[in-house]
């Protein structure tokens, strides 16, 4: 890891959750967006951080020019998905260019991405923020001999702070803090399913509820990809099954992002419990 790597990790050490928009993150002085973001990138690739994205440009693949010389379009394809591909058939083009709302463009664009139909040429990172893995690098793992004068105290600072919290065990608690830790332990597939039936005849979704509603609930104590996991299993044993959304105009861009996303097909989005 070469120094500006690690000072990309150290200053996310400054903010709460270590999570920030990366306009905030700056390397060096003077470092170049290109350059800031082409390291958030290596690091991404190796596990350290994650990011959110806005798509600034696409371009149609050849499976959805494909797709639009057939029937089956007009049949598999919404409205506005097709919108997308017809106006990206002729070249690169902006969201902006693909005659659909700003409400839930990004949220179109991503299904057409997840199936394969079109790809991005350049997209703008939003947000940023240290994984579990990249905390376990810098506790556990990362080693320097260099002697170069590059951390100033505020790093360091942050960076010891980081160690307290990653290796410290945890102090004792009064009765009523431990009550509510036990509240958080992270639920069994069994708790998921009544919690499933229980939001289910609460909201009034008649057996197709949709994922965020889930997630609002159980991310905390869950990552995501532990609830995605949970919810494979349930419905591998029969307890539940998942089915995409064909319609994203009901919903907020966000409701949609909270959808699984597949490699063929649209994000699975509703749960039906048996």
């Amino acid at each position: 890891m070469n120094v500006q790597e690690l000072k990309f990790l150290l200053k996310l050490l400054a903010y709460e959750n270590y999570i920030v928009s990366i306009q905030k993150i700056q390397p060096a002085v003077g470092m170049k967006v290109s350059e800031r973001d082409e390291i958030c990138y290596r690091l991404c690739d190796q596990g350290f951080v994650k990011f959110t994205a806005e798509v600034t440009k696409i371009n149609i693949n050849p499976k959805g020019k494909s797709l639009l010389k057939t029937k089956k379009a007009a049949q598999s394809l919404t409205d506005e998905e097709l919108k997308v591909l017809k106006a990206s058939a002729n070249g690169m083009i902006s969201p902006s260019e693909t005659g659909i709302s700003t409400a839930y463009r990004q949220a179109v664009i991503q299904d057409l991405l997840d199936r394969g139909l079109i790809k991005i040429i350049d997209q703008k990172i939003k947000e940023v923020w240290l994984t579990e893995g990249g905390k376990k690098f810098l506790c556990q793992e990362y080693s320097s001999g260099s002697n170069a004068k590059e951390i100033t105290l505020k790093m360091l600072s942050d960076y010891l702070q980081l160690m307290r919290t990653y290796q410290s065990p945890p102090s004792p608690q009064p009765e009523k803090e431990q009550i509510s830790k036990v509240s958080q332990h992270k639920p069994t597939d069994s708790e998921i399913l009544a919690m499933i039936r229980e939001l289910d005849q609460n909201l009034g979704t008649d057996n197709y509820l949709p994922i965020f509603h889930l997630r609002q609930k159980l991310q905390p104590p869950l990552f995501r990809e532990e609830l995605d996991q949970a919810l494979y299993r349930l419905e591998k044993n029969d307890q539940i099954e998942l089915s995409s959304l064909q319609e994203v105009r009901s919903y907020t861009p966000e409701q949609v992002e909270a959808g699984i996303p597949q490699d063929i097909g649209g994000r699975l989005f509703f749960i039906i419990p048996d």
